[in-house]
């Protein structure tokens, strides 16, 4: 999922980027009112979260125009603008959800998502067709490179099958079995012992993405964010 973040005070706008790249999104971050629509109408988002103080132009005129262009993309207000007076002029004004600060963080990715949801939109996958992403981490899907931020990840064709398959499914456990057919395809000589081999060494190379490949004893290995 890909999301834009129009928010003037850098404080919140570092720590909600840095929340939703965790949690694998991909967060693109304005904090001027006046380059705002540019950036949304190059970036065409998944979902748009928006706040109304913004220097340069006001984060209603921005969502005005927007929807004046015909974006359709989702929007979710988060302002300190809290009265009953300013919800009913943002949703009138095109705004999907509205949320005052300060707000929970799960809650707003909770919103986020079931929003993304509800307007057909994938939350488990980017906005580009042929792509993964997760943790900063892309997946090209269409010559099956592993990308973090934008530059390829070094990896045996072993380590890159299996970080391809943890990608696909980050969060959920994958059976030891099910990723020694994907790493070692066709090669039933293999023992058990052979892909913890390669966990170990793509654990090693993944390190500084953020990203952690954990083992579940009897069940497999995930992908998770580290903490």
């Amino acid at each position: 999922m890909k999301l834009l973040l129009i928010e003037d005070n850098p404080t919140l706008q570092t720590t909600l980027a840095r929340t939703f790249e965790r949690r694998g999104m991909q967060v693109l971050t304005c904090g001027d009112g006046e380059r705002a629509l540019a950036l949304w109408q190059a970036s065409l988002p998944d979902a748009v979260l928006l706040d109304l103080s913004l220097p340069g132009r006001d984060g209603l005129q921005v969502l005005g125009d927007a929807r004046a262009a015909g974006l359709a993309t989702p929007v979710i207000i988060l302002t300190a603008r809290g009265t009953v007076g300013d919800r009913i002029i943002g949703l009138n004004t095109g705004a999907d959800d509205y949320l005052p600060k300060p707000f929970d963080l799960d809650e707003l990715e909770a919103r986020v998502r079931a929003l993304v949801r509800r307007s057909g939109g994938s939350p488990d996958s980017a906005s580009a067709g042929h792509s993964a992403a997760w943790c900063g981490m892309q997946l090209d899907k269409d010559n099956g490179a592993v990308y973090f931020e934008g530059a390829p990840l070094e990896l045996a064709p072993r380590e890159l099958a299996l970080l391809r398959a943890v990608l696909a499914k980050p969060g959920q456990a994958i059976a030891k079995e099910r990723l020694t057919e994907l790493v070692f395809p066709g090669e039933s000589h293999i023992q058990p012992e052979a892909i913890e081999v390669v966990a170990y060494r793509l654990r090693k190379k993944i390190a500084h993405t953020g990203a952690q490949l954990v083992t579940l004893r009897g069940l497999g290995y995930l992908l998770k964010a580290a903490a």
